[in-house]
């Protein structure tokens, strides 16, 4: 299991990140995920193909996210288990904002 301390190097992660890796939860190729990330955001959020490939690379040369197949020339990738422990790191951050956000606007 990798250290907190090795994870927390990745965060805070930003919004369009948190969203891309959210959709890949379940195995993806590019397109699905910039629709998956518009749906779970509630039209809030659009990624271009741009940012979209652009933070695959990085994801999957950092072993957050990895290639598990391809089909009809799209590549496919899944969240892997150092992926989800960022999340969870991130989402405890974000648990702890949300709070105090709360404590101060009550």
């Amino acid at each position: 299991m990798t250290q907190t301390n090795d994870l927390e190097k990745y965060l805070p992660l930003s919004e369009t990140n948190i969203y891309i890796l959210l959709s890949l939860v379940q195995p993806l190729h590019g397109y699905g995920v910039m629709q998956h990330v518009q749906q779970l955001s509630q039209g809030a959020l659009s990624i271009g193909p741009g940012t979209l490939y652009g933070a695959f690379s990085t994801f999957e040369s950092e072993k957050l996210i990895e290639m598990v197949g391809e089909e009809n020339r799209r590549k496919i990738y899944v969240l892997t288990v150092k992926g989800r422990q960022v999340l969870d790191l991130q989402a405890q951050r974000l648990a702890i904002l949300y709070h105090n956000l709360q404590e101060v606007l009550s």
